[in-house]
């Protein structure tokens, strides 16, 4: 895999060599996170697709925007359509996980036609309507006002290399301190909020291609019955629910949602 950044806007990307008939995978990964939650996944399937790997604004090495407004979610996704058109990507398989699928959401809404299929995992529904959100949306703007107060860097971040956790919980303290530290505060707090603001439920069923849903039973992010109802809004698509799986199986079963993506694309292609 190559590691480029796109001068426009200070994107961070990872590609390999992409080769004419293969299908082109693009992933985007979740909050806090980087492109690093999918390296496991590019050294198994790089063989067989093109791919290309994004960290998000803010994120892993790609540049921090200083102000709020730059974290919206709709720019996350003109971010990924101004790289694909960079690189001259027509069609491509979008994969997204947790804060990821909003943004892939958003890029659906806006760009569907140039979208083979899309992926997603531990996807982020009913969100709002959760108690937890109710009760830390006011501290949430709060405290984005006051961090609002003190300087901030544009410098880009590191990597997380996940590997080194063998099981991570919904709520690891240690984990969620070193991404936020790596993504900084700031950032953190803005994606919230700007999360918190948007209500993008009812446009699941404007989605009109294959769709794979992936979800841990045992998620206590965003409970396993939201994916079912999320599901039953999108009409061509398919529920896997993994047994023992959390909010974060991308990193803790990556075994069986390796074999679910690749069965799903194996099927779309024949």
């Amino acid at each position: 895999m190559k590691e480029l950044s796109f001068p426009e806007t200070g994107l961070y990307y990872r590609i390999n060599d992409f080769h004419i008939g293969r299908p082109t995978l693009v992933f985007v990964h979740g909050l806090t996170g980087s492109s690093s939650a999918w390296w496991g996944y590019e050294k198994k399937l790089g063989n067989q697709y093109n791919i290309l790997s994004i960290d998000l604004r803010g994120h892993g090495k790609s540049i921090k925007p200083t102000k709020f407004q730059d974290y919206k979610i709709k720019n996350f996704a003109q971010d990924i359509n101004d790289l694909v058109n960079h690189l001259h990507m027509e069609k491509f398989i979008l994969i997204s996980h947790s804060f990821g699928t909003l943004v892939a959401l958003e890029f659906l809404m806006r760009y569907q036609p140039i979208v083979e299929s899309a992926i997603f995992l531990s996807p982020i529904f009913g969100a709002n309507k959760m108690k937890v959100a109710r009760l830390t949306k006011p501290l949430v703007r709060y405290f984005t006002k006051v961090i609002d107060l003190f300087p901030f860097s544009s410098k880009p971040g590191t990597h997380i290399d996940y590997a080194k956790y063998s099981y991570v919980k919904d709520w690891d303290i240690k984990l969620i301190i070193v991404d936020i530290l790596n993504t900084k505060l700031r950032v953190y707090l803005y994606c919230l909020q700007h999360l918190y603001e948007s209500d993008y439920d009812s446009y699941w069923s404007d989605i009109r291609l294959p769709v794979l849903i992936i979800h841990g039973k045992n998620d206590t992010v965003i409970p396993v019955e939201n994916a079912v109802l999320m599901a039953q809004r999108i009409d061509n698509s398919r529920l896997i629910l993994i047994d023992n799986a959390n909010h974060l199986f991308v990193i803790n079963n990556f075994n069986e949602t390796l074999e679910a993506i690749k069965t799903f694309i194996y099927e779309l292609q024949t």
